[in-house]
């Protein structure tokens, strides 16, 4: 993630709200989340004196702050506790970001952050989703963050799951869907989507990317080969089946799968979960692609990142191309045709998606989009 300058940063921040602040994950969060707000023509610039009462936040991450709190660390050690500073608190507890972005918004329907590791911003979709379903809110923001840096990355090196091949050719290490992806590449960012009734979008006039059919959040339990770092692949098949029927979307209505898919060994498994749970192989099967390829694996930001994406595909007709993916790994082209995983931008139409991410903890969620 490149760095963001300081003029960028006060675009969203105030000075005193920049002091002492270091916290990647919330500064991605509430750009982000403010930008969504900024395209569905909502401006929140000026302070109200009340709370708009239907607007909400669910906006996810897998940690917050740590930089932070490495700072913070230090000068406990070294007895400078006065010098942490009154921003310390929020940028480091979980629900930093979206308490940040509550106060810019206003927001006062549910605040709150969600954290299911990589599913956490497929999650927050579908938990905004249900608010607005259910009638408690007229509008809910959604998305999610992740920081960045050696302190979070490292322990995934620690677990012999990043990349290690390509070290000196570090523009094709992100591999997915590859036969020589050697792990995945860690990233960082923040994606978001505003939600609310179809009614009001067309009220208001706003581009509409696309309608939430619905979708599924299940655990597999870490059973049936389900572990804190594998998949339950019963559990994955029902999550996407469950999330088809829940939307009323039949499996062959699906024209594209924005994959979770890593570019480790579990790449294939996910295929054939996706197969069995569609019942479609081959040149049936429906054009999938994996956003890591181009910005790396945002852990807890990923869903939303490729969320964003999807509904960009979604909304333009395309699909992007599989980069570093020319030799498709053999399990993978055995069940489905690998022109199905395209290795240059089409430009088809599509109507219906399915959007899945898969969490540490063995937790999932899906959720289904149509063009309006």
């Amino acid at each position: 993630m490149p760095d963001i300058s300081e003029e960028k940063k006060r675009e969203y921040f105030t000075e005193l709200e920049l002091r002492n602040f270091n916290s990647n994950g919330i500064l991605y969060g509430v750009i982000a989340g403010l930008d969504a707000l900024h395209d569905a023509g909502i401006d929140k610039t000026a302070m109200a004196d009340e709370p708009d009462w239907g607007l909400g936040v669910v906006f996810g991450t897998g940690t917050s702050g740590v930089e932070k709190f490495r700072e913070a660390i230090y000068k406990l050690d070294d007895g400078e506790v006065r010098r942490l500073g009154s921003t310390t608190v929020g940028q480091t507890m979980m629900s930093g970001v979206s308490a940040y972005l509550g106060g810019k918004m206003g927001a006062g329907n549910q605040v709150t952050t969600n954290s299911s590791a990589c599913a956490s911003g497929t999650e927050a979709v579908l938990m905004g989703y249900e608010q607005i379903a259910t009638g408690k809110a007229i509008q809910m923001l959604c998305g999610s963050c992740g920081d960045d840096g050696p302190y979070v990355w490292g322990g995934f090196d620690a677990m012999k799951v990043t990349t290690f091949k390509h070290n000196e050719t570090p523009t094709q290490s992100s591999r997915p869907m590859s036969a020589t992806a050697s792990g995945f590449v860690p990233g960082s960012g923040a994606g978001a989507v505003l939600l609310e009734s179809l009614d009001n979008a067309i009220a208001r006039g706003v581009t509409i990317y696309a309608e939430v059919l619905g979708g599924n959040i299940n655990s597999g339990g870490q059973r049936q080969g389900g572990s804190m770092t594998a998949p339950n692949s019963i559990a994955v098949q029902k999550c996407i089946i469950e999330a088809l029927q829940n939307s009323g979307v039949n499996p062959e209505e699906i024209d594209y799968v924005n994959g979770h898919l890593t570019a480790t060994v579990k790449d294939p498994v996910e295929i054939e979960n996706w197969c069995a749970a569609l019942d479609r192989q081959g040149a049936d099967f429906p054009y999938i692609n994996s956003l890591k390829a181009m910005i790396g694996h945002g852990l807890a930001a990923s869903g939303s990142m490729e969320i964003v994406s999807a509904l960009l595909q979604l909304h333009h007709n395309f699909v992007f191309p599989n980069i570093n993916c020319e030799d498709v790994h053999p399990e993978i082209a055995r069940l489905i045709d690998p022109q199905k995983i395209p290795r240059h931008e089409l430009n088809v139409p599509l109507k219906t998606i399915a959007k899945a991410s898969f969490g540490f903890g063995d937790v999932n969620a899906c959720v289904i989009f149509r063009k309006i």
